[in-house]
């Protein structure tokens, strides 16, 4: 990773059932990030999702069965803590994070300690529109009067966190729906960590089927303020220490 920093850096994939996608995915990763580690955490896959990352020559948790990205990113951080990384970057496994984004992100961690990469933050070409887009804008409004910094996109999965955010994330991730998104930003912002953002451009997925069909986007976000106010009556948790075993 070129000019950015010396901390060692942890791309980690979640992957449920990416057999097709990932190939190109980590091929692309490998070519982009060639001084980087990277992960892919199985997330009780059914197809052959392990055995073709294993075959590119990357690091795999295998999870026995399907515990959903939060789950999938805390073995993820605590992978990073006990094999010596300081910065984790979560890079979706279906292809529509731009590896070429990830030393932006990384940069930006010189001042903060998460960095969402926002869809709609200084860059074109992803858009939504009525009830969703109303929805999204209510929820970054209301998180980021939590962070205490203007955030656009607080559903983004495409993250980078620095060593604080590692050990607090390696103990405190949430495993619940949503977790990986509004609960883990209320987390690190009442942890006392700076959360803050840089543009990124969304791309089509590279193979397989979306998670998520447009009619279900509604129900998704008001899942999410769901998940933002259970997040905001749990007690806050501090960051361990540097130096003590988490």
């Amino acid at each position: 990773m070129p000019q950015v920093i010396a901390q060692r850096v942890l791309v980690v994939l979640p992957a449920w059932n990416e057999a097709l996608a990932l190939p190109s995915v980590l091929a692309e990763v490998r070519a982009a990030l060639p001084d980087v580690g990277v992960l892919v955490v199985n997330d009780g896959s059914s197809d052959t999702t392990s055995a073709v990352a294993r075959s590119c020559g990357v690091d795999v948790l295998d999870i026995p069965f399907n515990v959903g990205v939060g789950g999938a990113m805390r073995a993820g951080f605590r992978f990073a803590l006990a094999n010596g990384f300081d910065v984790v970057v979560q890079v979706d496994a279906d292809g529509q994070h731009n590896p070429q984004d990830v030393p932006r992100l990384v940069a930006a961690l010189e001042d903060a300690d998460v960095v969402i990469g926002a869809r709609f933050a200084d860059r074109p070409g992803y858009r939504v529109r009525g009830p969703r887009r109303w929805a999204m804008r209510l929820l970054a409004a209301t998180l980021s009067r939590v962070a205490g910094e203007p955030l656009t996109d607080t559903t983004s999965g495409f993250k980078a966190s620095g060593p604080r955010a590692v050990r607090l994330f390696a103990v405190h991730y949430p495993a619940e729906y949503l977790g990986d998104t509004v609960e883990s930003l209320v987390i690190a912002a009442r942890a006392g960590l700076r959360v803050t953002q840089v543009g990124v451009e969304m791309r089509q997925r590279s193979a397989g089927q979306p998670s998520h069909r447009p009619w279900k986007a509604g129900v998704y976000l008001m899942r999410a303020f769901l998940a933002l106010l259970i997040a905001l009556t749990r007690r806050r948790v501090t960051v361990p220490p540097i130096g003590v075993s988490v």
